[in-house]
């Protein structure tokens, strides 16, 4: 009775026309914002904090416009994602491998519509577990320590092999290569400088960012001038814009399994949206019947990794308000924005501020129904991109790739290694070679060593540590059996399919 109590409270505050209003602004340039390659939740979120200051918001009416344009940016990433195979943002990766599929189909419409849903179904039951589990789950994130991060991190690797390929060598050696991108720059540890050659623009890594772009954009340029557009999405023929009901019933057990999964990775600090939507999107393949469709435009590997990421993000608000410890690059933004506000993140925040909380939750709420009635009736809108002429199209897509990662670096470096990983990635297409391994690599790799040598320092040394507790263990064994199970199981993949087998058809 005291949730809903305190939700009624944080439901009159937040129900008022200008609360309303910044919702809807926020949602609003929270779509546009993730729908750009290169920008993402965390920067949109980091660009709009002086813009909220200078409005002279208080704490509430901040956090709602802020928030509300995290929420958006996480919808707003599958829209470029889908129709052109350019993620806007990380955790929308993994929508591209059958997003992308299902576009070239000319099923462009039902992929966003799908991802639009799912979205909403992740982001809202994520809301709802920030409400009533955020004091219990808090207290799982505790168990999780250096040696537990690390097993999860192999697991992520491990279980790589499955995705994008049908070689898993040719996907261990993609993730090998982007664990060594991510070695580039200087060593936390020693303070001494690895793999730069002598470069000073590589003294502080390689940008993630500028390794998402190259891989995806600048390489789906070339391949498009290369095949005359033969295999792209762009002037493919659509069908009749309908709402895919029979394929959101499918689809619906993908989004609950892909929300939980989600929700769980986001609580973990660090874990955050990406990890949540890669192991959602593996998840579905290993439960899924038709293992084979995925990857070639199976909406189930559409709805499960939008869940996941959408759900993750509610979910890495969770140590955010309730430990005061970031759960993603975005909430450590928030937490930065709640500090200079005077507000201080923790367990007696719920207590002390109630009604900062709980006006939030009730925003988050309103901001997830008004993504849903504003995404879903703009479908129509998206599919016309696929319409505009190739030779308008790509030099706009190069353009906003260029000037999005200057504006974002200010570096002409930054712009040559985008083409330069534009480059890579379509080697890598040409050798059959998953590039989403490559992207993972540069993002964990970094994270995982951190957790490697904190495990060695704790333990002084003493390999046994990375499994002294069963949950390490648990996770182990996962990674495990997820490397070596494919290599047994892949006969049993390669049986022919059925003739004129849709995989949209396939029941849950």
């Amino acid at each position: 009775m005291d949730t809903l109590a305190n939700l009624a409270m944080g439901f009159s505050i937040a129900i008022t026309p200008f609360t309303l209003m910044l919702a809807v602004i926020g949602c609003f340039v929270g779509t546009i914002i993730g729908a750009l390659p290169g920008l993402g939740p965390s920067n949109g979120v980091a660009l709009l904090i002086p813009i909220s200051f200078s409005m002279g918001l208080d704490a509430i009416s901040a956090l709602v416009l802020l928030t509300s344009v995290y929420y958006g940016a996480m919808y707003g990433g599958r829209i470029s994602s889908i129709l052109l195979n350019i993620p806007g943002d990380e955790p929308a990766m993994m929508t591209t491998l059958d997003g992308y599929p299902m576009a070239r189909q000319g099923m462009a419409a039902e992929a966003l519509v799908v991802s639009g849903v799912a979205s909403f179904v992740g982001a809202l039951l994520a809301t709802i577990g920030l409400m009533i589990f955020a004091p219990y789950l808090a207290r799982v994130a505790y168990q999780f320590g250096p040696a537990e991060y690390f097993a999860l991190y192999v697991l992520a690797f491990c279980t790589l092999g499955g995705i994008g390929s049908s070689n898993q060598a040719k996907a261990a050696m993609a993730a090998a290569i982007g664990l060594g991108i991510a070695m580039i720059g200087m060593d936390k540890t020693t303070g001494m400088p690895r793999f730069t050659f002598g470069e000073l623009h590589l003294m502080d890594g390689v940008d993630f960012l500028v390794a998402i772009v190259g891989l995806f954009a600048v390489a789906e340029v070339f391949h498009f001038i290369e095949s005359h557009g033969k295999d792209s999405a762009i002037g493919v023929k659509l069908g009749k814009i309908l709402v895919p009901w029979r394929m959101l019933r499918q689809t619906s057990g993908a989004m609950l399994r892909g929300t939980g999964i989600g929700f769980v990775a986001g609580v973990l600090p660090g874990a955050g949206a990406s990890l949540g939507s890669f192991l959602a999107y593996m998840a579905e393949k290993s439960v899924a019947k038709d293992k084979h469709s995925f990857g070639k435009g199976n909406p189930k590997g559409v709805a499960a990794p939008e869940a996941g990421n959408n759900a993750a993000a509610g979910g890495a608000l969770v140590p955010m308000l309730t430990l005061g410890v970031p759960g993603s690059g975005t909430t450590a933004v928030l937490l930065a924005l709640l500090l200079t506000l005077n507000i201080t993140p923790g367990p007696l925040l719920f207590t002390e501020r109630p009604e900062v909380v709980w006006s939030l939750i009730a925003s988050l709420l309103i901001a997830n129904v008004v993504l849903l009635l504003m995404n879903v009736p703009m479908v129509k809108v998206f599919v016309k991109i696929l319409s505009v002429p190739a030779w308008v199209l790509l030099p706009g897509v190069t353009m906003i790739a260029f000037v999005g990662i200057y504006s974002l670096t200010g570096s002409s470096f930054d712009m040559l290694m985008m083409v330069g990983f534009g480059v890579l990635g379509y080697v890598m297409r040409k050798l059959d070679m998953p590039t989403v391994p490559v992207i993972l690599g540069i993002l964990l790799g970094n994270a995982m060593e951190d957790n490697l040598r904190r495990a060695m320092v704790l333990s002084n040394g003493d390999w046994w540590y990375l499994l002294s507790s069963p949950i390490a263990v648990g996770l182990w064994i996962a990674a495990i059996l997820g490397f070596v199970a494919p290599i047994f199981l892949r006969r049993l993949l390669k049986k022919p399919a059925l003739p004129a087998t849709d995989p949209t058809l396939n029941e849950d």
